[in-house]
């Protein structure tokens, strides 16, 4: 099965296989970290999310891009994360 794609602003995404919900929301955060592993449920975040495998088409630079519902759950997501 091919993999869908999504260009937004400068960023194309692939979409995780695990996303729940397979939007894209409000407040986003790329990470230039794309071999981090991410896992989303353990931030006890409040509202909606979906994370996506990145490249920022300025630089061409892979990543990870986190979507949040709510703005406070990205300043939790923020405070909390760590790159490995």
């Amino acid at each position: 099965m091919a993999s869908q794609t999504i260009t937004i602003d400068n960023y194309k995404l692939f979409p995780s296989p695990r996303n729940q919900h397979r939007e894209i929301f409000e407040h986003r955060l790329f990470l230039p970290y794309p071999y981090a592993l991410i896992d989303l449920p353990s931030y006890d975040l409040t509202g909606r999310y979906s994370l996506f495998a990145a490249c920022r088409l300025s630089d061409m630079k892979m990543g990870q891009m986190v979507s949040f519902e709510l703005e406070a759950d990205e300043a939790r997501f923020q405070s909390r994360f760590v790159p490995d």
